[in-house]
C-alpha cells in the first residue's frame, strides 16, 4: 500500500467503490456522475496538500500495480492546529491490512508535514471495523455523539489520536 496523489486516470477504480453501496453505507459522501467525479480527481491532484481550512483526499494505491484501492481524506483545522480524517476502501481490498497501513501512513503525514496537535475521526457506532481500526492505533475514544446519519437517528463515536 502507498498513499499518493488521485490523478484523473483513477476514474474508473474511483467510481466502481463509490458507487459501491456496501463501501458507502458509513460515508457522508454519495455516488456522483462521472463528469463531477474526474472533476474531484483533478481538484484534488492540483491543490496543496493539508492547506489549513481544506481537505485533501489522498490515493490509497497497491505497491504493485499502483492501482487505486480507496482514498483518504484529511482536513486540517482553520487554525492548522487539528485534522479529521476518513477512508474509503475498495471492498476487494478490505480486511488484508489496507486501511490500517493507509490510515496509519496519513496520521504520520500529517503530522510529519502540519502543526496539528491531534487528530479526530468520528463513525457511526455500528460500524465496527472502523472503530476496531481506530482502537487498534492508539485512537481513544473521547465523545459519544447523538446524530442522524440519512435522516436516521444514530449514535456515533469521536476518536482523538495525539501527537507523541
Amino acid at each position: 500500500m502507498s498513499l499518493r496523489r488521485l490523478r484523473e486516470s483513477d476514474l474508473a477504480a474511483f467510481q466502481a467503490y463509490r458507487q459501491d453501496t456496501e463501501v458507502g453505507r458509513w460515508q457522508g459522501w454519495v455516488p456522483q456522475p462521472d463528469e463531477q467525479a474526474r472533476a474531484f480527481l483533478a481538484e484534488m491532484a492540483a491543490i496543496p496538500l493539508f492547506q489549513p481550512g481544506s481537505w485533501t483526499q489522498l490515493a490509497i494505491a497497491d505497491d504493485a500495480t499502483d492501482a487505486l484501492l480507496g482514498d483518504l481524506g484529511v482536513h486540517l483545522s482553520a487554525d492548522g492546529r487539528e485534522a479529521e480524517f476518513g477512508f474509503s476502501l475498495a471492498r476487494q481490498a478490505q480486511g488484508r491490512g489496507i486501511a490500517t497501513a493507509a490510515v496509519r501512513e496519513g496520521i504520520a503525514r500529517v503530522f510529519a508535514q502540519t502543526a496539528a496537535e491531534r487528530i479526530h475521526a468520528q463513525t457511526d457506532a455500528r460500524n465496527t471495523a472502523c472503530l476496531r481500526l481506530l482502537e487498534r492505533l492508539g485512537g481513544r475514544r473521547i465523545a459519544r455523539v447523538d446524530a442522524e446519519f440519512r435522516g436516521e437517528p444514530c449514535v456515533e463515536f469521536r476518536y482523538e489520536l495525539a501527537r507523541r
